[in-house]
């Protein structure tokens, strides 16, 4: 979602980036595309048990209108009292896993498989998805319960939230979403554009509870309070989506990926619906006005610069993510090795998402050897998020026939050039990276300046605002980026082998912690002989 003032040749842009680790606001030049200035507030997370993961609707609220003035993270999931305003639960956020027993139960109660509904929605079921988080807050929060029976209970992923606190119109809240965000719920059918009956009757979730869905770009509405009030807010974008439209990936066949928490590649697919058969999503990409939509296909991959946080502040071997940068220095540690040395890392924290969809992989770290340094596991988690990203575009291949001429990458991983070197050799395609990084934002500002009513941009013209491209060529050969991507299909599949965690003996008469060494365990092996020959001497 972003903001616009009236319609001038000299006007700014401002688009709120709510995103998973922070809230940021930024204003664009619409005359050249120029980024003016910005403010960024960081936002925790609350890990309750290991693979849940959430966040306080509040202080999304509050660091976004400390930036104020969005585009957002999709399919986290609030749902809040709208007599009060205040929320039911915190926010279960996108990585969220904890409704696998809820996908099971689904699945097994209907028969079906996890690809059952992709027809009427374009989405296998997941974890992922918000209609799926809806259903875990119904069955175990009993304040969302009760707030359902008294329709008092409404449902917004983070730009319904936003938009609700931030606008009145005629003293009234506004309750709605666009369909980028709409198409990542389970809930609304990708052709129509409209809540579907069947699929929420399929979750069990009522209609009443859902905000209504809009275009990308138009006015939803102005801000009622603080240093931007009156400013109309003409644009809500999905960030995936958003950071298309910022790369200007406006023509069918073009396709981006972004590296931030997770990654996210989307390959536009015009106004056809495509179904993927090997494991991608079938998403809207925007739809402006009252213009047809444009549709993607998607890639998910859970986690990416997750990854790099992971080594930093659960392992502790790196001190910043700038270490695993390309210029040698004492602090960039993944260049003082010239390879992982035969080390694979899959980094399936919450499982893994495209093209596999396994929720029950775990992390696995194989290969290692006495050779193995701290050194070689960093850049095993560079190329295990290069690896992800290769399966997701042959799988786009396999679905449209299309070979991409090049990918272009931003978020924050783009800043690291031994990255993307390792991205362009693994996938073997170039790699083009934008000198403007802030493309998710400069969507939700470019979807807001397309607005009827703003009327600064057109967008039908992607060479209108050129943007310097530095761009990473494979250095490679085919056979060696083959092999070794045979041996990271190897890894994943251990990721699939579920390991039990060790129990604990019980030993009658004995202390559970009490510790058999291989010393005590001869002794009562020889007394236990000696006892055995004892007694056959008896009986002789």
């Amino acid at each position: 979602m972003s903001s616009s003032n009236k319609s001038s040749s000299h006007a700014f842009l401002g688009a709120i980036d709510q995103g998973t680790s922070s809230s940021r606001f930024l204003i664009f030049n619409s005359e050249n595309l120029e980024l003016v200035t910005y403010h960024q507030e960081t936002l925790s997370s609350i890990s309750p048990k290991p693979g849940w993961v959430e966040q306080d609707p509040i202080e999304i609220l509050e660091t976004t209108k400390l930036s104020i003035g969005v585009t957002n993270q999709r399919e986290t999931t609030i749902l809040w009292d709208k007599n009060s305003g205040k929320p039911l639960h915190n926010a279960l956020v996108w990585l969220d896993a904890r409704t696998q027993e809820t996908v099971d139960f689904l699945l097994e109660q209907s028969g079906k498989d996890k690809d059952c509904l992709q027809d009427a929605c374009g989405l296998p079921i997941s974890t992922y998805f918000s209609a799926l988080k809806i259903r875990w807050l119904i069955d175990n929060v009993p304040n969302v319960q009760k707030a359902i029976e008294q329709k008092r209970c409404l449902f917004g992923t983070v730009d319904t939230w936003l938009l609700w606190n931030l606008i009145l119109n005629d003293h009234e809240h506004v309750h709605v979403t666009d369909v980028t965000n709409a198409s990542r719920t389970m809930l609304m059918n990708i052709r129509k554009l409209t809540w579907d009956s069947y699929l929420c009757n399929w979750f069990g979730i009522p209609e009443h509870i859902l905000p209504t869905i809009k275009s990308s770009s138009g006015i939803f509405g102005y801000i009622s309070e603080g240093a931007l009030k009156g400013i109309p807010i003409s644009a809500v974008l999905g960030d995936q989506q958003a950071a298309l439209v910022g790369q200007k990936c406006w023509t069918k066949g073009s396709a981006k990926s972004t590296y931030g928490t997770g990654c996210f590649i989307l390959y536009n697919t015009g106004e056809d619906i495509a179904y993927s058969r090997n494991g991608l999503l079938t998403t809207v990409a925007y739809k402006w006005n009252d213009e047809d939509p444009v549709y993607a296909l998607e890639g998910s991959i859970a986690i990416a610069g997750q990854c790099i946080k992971w080594l930093r502040d659960n392992l502790e071997i790196i001190p910043d993510a700038k270490s695993t940068g390309k210029k040698v220095t004492k602090k960039k540690i993944a260049t003082s090795v010239e390879d992982a040395g035969g080390v694979y890392f899959v980094p399936a924290f919450s499982g893994l998402f495209a093209p596999y969809w396994r929720s029950d992989a775990r992390g696995v770290i194989c290969g290692i050897t006495q050779y193995t340094t701290k050194a070689h596991i960093i850049r095993a988690a560079l190329e295990g998020i290069s690896y992800q990203t290769r399966e997701v575009v042959d799988a786009m291949y396999d679905d449209s026939h299309v070979r991409l001429a090049r990918m272009q990458v931003d978020g924050g991983m783009a800043e690291n050039q031994l990255f993307l070197q390792m991205l362009a050799n693994i996938v073997g395609i170039p790699i083009a990276v934008p000198s403007l990084r802030e493309t998710t934002a400069l969507g939700a500002a470019l979807g807001a300046g397309k607005a009827k009513g703003i009327d600064i941009f057109t967008l039908d013209d992607e060479h209108k605002f050129p943007i310097t491209m530095e761009t990473y060529v494979p250095r490679i050969t085919g056979s060696v980026r083959d092999d070794n991507f045979a041996q990271w299909k190897k890894a994943v599949i251990k990721s699939f082998e579920r390991i039990e965690p060790p129990k604990q003996p019980v030993n009658k008469g004995v202390e559970q912690n009490e510790i058999f060494t291989s010393q005590r365990l001869a002794w009562m092996s020889l007394v236990i002989t000696i006892g055995v020959l004892g007694y056959m001497i008896t009986r002789k």
